[in-house]
């Protein structure tokens, strides 16, 4: 029997769960618990020390370089720039937009420890680039740095008042997105997106459901054999 299948189907029902109570804009107290219960699941367990399954450390802690660096056959990406996606629009999200802080990426010694010729989300990168990308990128160095942006959210997500949650996205902190670099021009579409959503908004897709969304697809690139 699969024994990954009903917790993923879990995290997928709460993230269902979660979007009803983001969407009401009621129970803040609830809808932050559950929250950070989801994100706990979603990143390494060290991240949030709270006990709950990792969906993350059960995608990578066995994974090998090859596995991590290859793209597939027939597919688009690779493990590591699915990983590194993630990571990027979830700093650049809860830190830039939501808490109007630094990213996560700009602190401390992050790009030798990387290992990474770009800053942005990887969006419209082409298939040569992202080919190039996965070879490149430290894995070490990226489980590290998506580890501190995990913390860093929970720290910001912790700060959070009900009054803030139907709030849009600052328009000065939407200008900084691309001043940044953190989305190339071509995927300026994104900066539009998240400019159209609230604070609940960033928290339901980029820091919970589009993270699920590509650990499913790195599930399925980790079954791939070639």
């Amino acid at each position: 029997m699969n024994t990954l299948e009903p917790l993923r189907k879990s995290l997928n029902a709460q993230i269902t769960s979660l979007r009803e109570l983001l969407t009401s804009g009621e129970h803040f107290a609830e809808s932050i618990a559950l929250f950070l219960r989801v994100h706990a699941q979603l990143h390494s367990a060290s991240v949030s020390n709270s006990g709950e399954w990792s969906f993350e450390d059960a995608l990578l802690d066995d994974l090998t370089e090859t596995q991590f660096r290859r793209v597939p056959t027939g597919e688009d990406h690779s493990i590591a720039w699915a990983l590194w996606h993630i990571t990027r629009i979830e700093d650049t999200t809860m830190n830039l937009l939501v808490a109007g802080t630094p990213e996560i990426l700009y602190e401390g010694n992050w790009f030798p420890r990387l290992n990474v010729p770009v800053r942005h989300s990887g969006n419209e990168m082409s298939a040569e680039e992202i080919a190039a990308f996965s070879q490149q990128v430290d894995f070490a160095g990226l489980r590290a740095y998506r580890g501190a942006v995990g913390r860093r959210t929970r720290e910001v997500v912790a700060t959070l008042t009900p009054a803030d949650l139907p709030k849009k996205v600052d328009p000065a902190r939407l200008a900084q997105v691309m001043a940044n670099g953190a989305l190339l021009e071509a995927a300026s579409g994104i900066r539009d997106y998240w400019g159209g959503r609230t604070i609940a908004g960033l928290l339901l897709m980029p820091a919970s459901r589009h993270i699920l969304v590509h650990f499913n697809e790195i599930l399925n690139l980790k079954k791939k054999r070639n």
